[in-house]
């Protein structure tokens, strides 16, 4: 097979036409030809430098088929959501699913599973599960260490599994949202090496001159390229950019390729951002992934301009998997795999009696993980507290989908619904359902339907009620990816509907739970304090 194009050389920094030879699946040649400014450009694939595959709520053979379309060859993928459902049988299904397609998977061992005590999950990976995952050639390195607390006092347990995976020689990924100076010294000198939570220039800088690779991301719920892109003017190698999360609808627009065309719009240099997109994540996992050399394998994308970077076609391995927008690579056959045992609930289970009219209440950002707590005053009816909605200060409640136990409830403000419920059994990370709404019967109707559906997300106003059903593990969908992302944009329309102006209200809700980022949490175990890593109460 013989490709032209205008090659773009990032280590070089040279752009000239060339003709090259693919045999076998590699680039056995690269002939310089006459120049033709009416090629398209050649350059190596974008790799997504961490994401949660599962967070896209598609299969890893699904994901594969809505990626490729934006020039994507490769993913560093961290299936902690899976396996805090299904353990290492979680792992094992990503592994196998991604195996199915013509796409480059990269798995690491999850850390942190479950991510913290406080919460119930459906699996654990301890050390010894760390040891037999980390002896696989497949899984190339330690993921996201999110217990920073453990990692900065040298929690024996947290230690062991860095060890581990120092002892086979693989990276380890960083989570330490807010961390500076000292404490941010000490983390890293424990091991690990990237870092994908930086929310301000300083904090990422810092993070840089201790000799972290700082992953720029722009998912669908936490976006932080406009505060971070900066750092690539001077400190090229360092940077590699991510999504960490992206909704199905957002991955069937656009992937990495999106933040490759900001980073030119706001100016950036072409070659260094490339050297982001395309190349640093393989030298920091020493991926398999080809970067247009002889010998390499053909990993390689044509584009229409070096300013949209619109894909004209993507190659992975010599064979063509996407073409002029449309993805060619075929739907297979996807296992469903799950752990789901909570019983059906009442209106009554999401009460709770008033202590006082003063509560603390979850600030939702949009775009933001963090969430502050501030304090208001909710509704008294009956000696109950509820929903304010006119001061939107609404009711979330995390229901245990493991095993029957009263829900957790709490108040949070930001979702903005007039009316009705929003509920997910995408919850981070230990995948409880998780609702937001105005009422306790709505909320009620809302689990209840993720219940019956064994996982998914829905929305109730009134008589109308949307499911999206996600019965692989309660977190992904086995159905045509794209067919996925037109039924998430119906329901989160609905949302819209209803009042949230976040730009993605399931996606925000989905980290609701996530106990590992301050300031204020809820799990199903009760409300939480990020920062001071403890429960609280909900009345002040």
């Amino acid at each position: 097979m013989h490709i032209q194009g205008q090659l773009v050389d990032i280590p070089n920094q040279k752009i000239y036409s060339v003709s090259i030879t693919v045999e076998k699946g590699k680039i056995s040649a690269i002939e310089e030809i006459d120049a033709n400014p009416d090629l398209p450009f050649l350059l190596p694939g974008f790799i997504d430098a961490h994401v949660h595959v599962e967070s896209s709520m598609l299969v890893p053979s699904e994901f594969a088929r809505l990626a490729v379309v934006h020039g994507t060859v490769a993913t560093v993928s961290d299936p902690h959501e899976i396996a805090n459902v299904c353990g290492i049988e979680g792992v094992d299904y990503m592994i196998e699913n991604g195996r199915q397609v013509p796409f480059k998977f990269y798995f690491g061992a999850p850390s942190c599973v479950p991510a913290t005590p406080f919460e119930t999950a459906g699996g654990e990976i301890d050390a010894s599960h760390i040891e037999e995952l980390m002896s696989r050639p497949e899984i190339i390195y330690l993921a996201e260490m999110m217990n920073w607390p453990g990692t900065v006092n040298r929690d024996p347990l947290v230690m062991e599994k860095i060890r581990i995976a120092q002892k086979y020689g693989k990276p380890i990924d960083g989570h330490a949202p807010g961390l500076i100076g000292e404490l941010a010294e000490k983390y890293v000198s424990a091991g690990p090496s990237t870092d994908h939570e930086c929310f301000t220039y300083s904090e990422a800088l810092g993070k840089i001159k201790l000799g972290m690779k700082i992953a720029i991301r722009e998912g669908s719920a936490a976006k932080n390229f406009e505060a971070l892109i900066d750092l690539i003017d001077e400190y090229p190698g360092m940077i590699m950019f991510c999504s960490d999360d992206k909704h199905p609808d957002n991955l069937a627009l656009g992937h990495i390729n999106e933040l490759a065309a900001r980073a030119i719009a706001k100016g950036k240099d072409l070659f260094k951002v490339l050297q982001a997109a395309c190349l640093n994540p393989i030298h920091h996992y020493s991926l398999e992934v080809g970067q247009l050399r002889i010998g390499d394998p053909a990993d390689f994308i044509l584009v229409r301009d070096l300013k949209d970077f619109q894909v004209q076609a993507t190659y992975i391995n010599g064979e063509k998997v996407a073409e002029n927008g449309n993805t060619l690579i075929d739907r297979v056959d996807n296992m469903v795999i799950n752990n789901f045992t909570s019983s059906l609930k009442k209106p009554e289970d999401f009460k709770i009696e008033a202590k006082g009219s003063q509560v603390r209440i979850i600030e939702a950002l949009d775009g933001q993980l963090i969430t502050p707590e501030i304090q208001g005053d909710i509704l008294i009816k009956n000696g109950f507290a509820e929903s304010n909605p006119e001061k939107d200060i609404l009711k979330i409640t995390v229901v245990n989908r493991y095993q029957d136990a009263p829900p957790a409830v709490a108040f949070i403000k930001n979702f903005g619904l007039k009316n009705g419920a929003i509920a997910s059994s995408v919850g981070h990370d230990s995948h409880n359902i998780i609702a937001v709404g105005v009422d306790n019967e709505t909320i009620c109707r809302a689990v209840n339907l993720l219940i019956k559906a064994k996982g998914g997300i829905s929305a109730v106003s009134g008589k109308k009620e949307e499911v999206l059903p996600l019965p692989v593990g309660g977190i992904m969908s086995p159905e045509d990816g794209y067919q996925v992302a037109e039924s998430y944009t119906r329901i989160d329309k609905m949302a819209k509907e209803m009042g949230s102006t976040l730009n993605s209200p399931f996606m925000t809700l989905s980290f609701m739970a996530l106990l590992v980022i301050p300031d204020l949490k809820l799990s199903d175990k009760g409300l939480f304090d990020g920062k001071k890593f403890e429960f609280t109460e909900v009345f002040q």
